[in-house]
């Protein structure tokens, strides 16, 4: 996980919030899986980007 770049992470939280909004009338706990899911990915992205300094 030390060889990727932040803007990876922030691309696949942007997709899972996305996903997150299409599922949400459809599918109550997908929705939460994806959101749960973003904000991993944001956190993690935030982390790399903050060692990198």
């Amino acid at each position: 996980m030390k060889k990727y770049n932040p803007i990876y992470f922030y691309f696949v939280s942007i997709i899972a919030f996305v996903l997150a909004n299409i599922f949400r009338e459809k599918s109550i706990p997908l929705y939460y899986f994806l959101m749960i899911i973003g904000v991993v990915f944001f956190v993690l992205g935030i982390i790399k980007r903050t060692q990198k300094k």
